[in-house]
C-alpha cells in the first residue's frame, strides 16, 4: 500500500509472480473462484464495498511474529474476518510463546511475497505458520486480494480449505 514509488505499476498492482503463482495453483486444483477487478485498494473496509462483499466474508491477512524463549521465533500467517480484529494473545497462547507482535512491514512483506493490503490468505513461505479463524469460514465463498491492490478474487470456501489446509483456530475479536 506504499505509494513511495509514485509513477510506477508495482506499487499499484503488486508483485504479480505470487498472483501469478496463486492463479496456477487454483487453476491446477479446479477451485471455484473469480477475479474481481476494482480501484487500487489495501483497506478491507474499503476493497469489500468496491467488491460488493460483507466484511464478514474478508478475508484480513496479517502477519505476526511469535517469540518462544529467547532464541525461537514463529511467523504466523493469521487470517480473520474483515470486521474482527486479530486476538495477539490468543495467537501467543497457542505457541505457548513468550511475546507476540505484528511483524515489520518489510518481513511481512518479504514472507508474504506481496505488498501489505495485499498478503493473501496462502502460505507460500514454508516460515510462515498458516491459522484461520473459525468464523470467516462459515461463508460459501470468501474475498481477498490476490497479491495486487487492484484485483481481489472470490473463492469458495470449501476449495481453500481443501487447498490451503489452514490451522483452524479461534483467533481473533471484534
Amino acid at each position: 500500500m506504499t505509494t513511495d514509488a509514485v509513477g510506477t505499476e508495482e506499487p499499484l498492482t503488486g508483485t504479480t509472480d505470487t498472483y501469478e503463482k496463486l492463479i496456477a495453483l487454483l487453476e491446477e486444483r479446479g477451485a471455484a473462484h473469480r477475479v474481481l477487478e476494482h480501484a487500487p485498494e489495501g483497506a478491507t473496509e474499503a476493497v469489500s464495498a468496491l467488491r460488493g462483499n460483507t466484511l464478514a466474508q474478508a478475508a484480513k491477512c496479517i502477519i505476526a511474529m511469535v517469540k518462544i524463549g529467547k532464541k525461537e521465533k514463529r511467523f504466523v500467517l493469521a487470517v480473520v474476518p474483515g470486521d474482527r480484529r486479530i486476538d495477539l494473545a490468543a495467537v501467543k497462547a497457542l505457541y505457548g510463546g513468550t511475546y507476540v507482535s505484528f511483524a515489520s512491514p518489510e518481513i511481512a512483506e518479504d514472507l508474504a511475497g506481496s505488498p501489505s493490503g495485499t498478503i493473501l490468505p496462502f502460505a507460500f513461505d514454508e516460515r510462515l505458520e498458516l491459522i484461520v479463524d473459525p468464523d470467516l469460514l462459515v461463508h460459501p465463498e470468501l474475498y481477498f486480494n490476490a497479491a495486487r491492490l487492484d484485483r481481489s478474487l472470490a473463492l469458495s470456501t470449501e476449495d481453500y480449505r481443501a487447498i490451503a489446509e489452514p490451522r483452524v483456530e479461534r483467533i481473533s475479536t471484534v
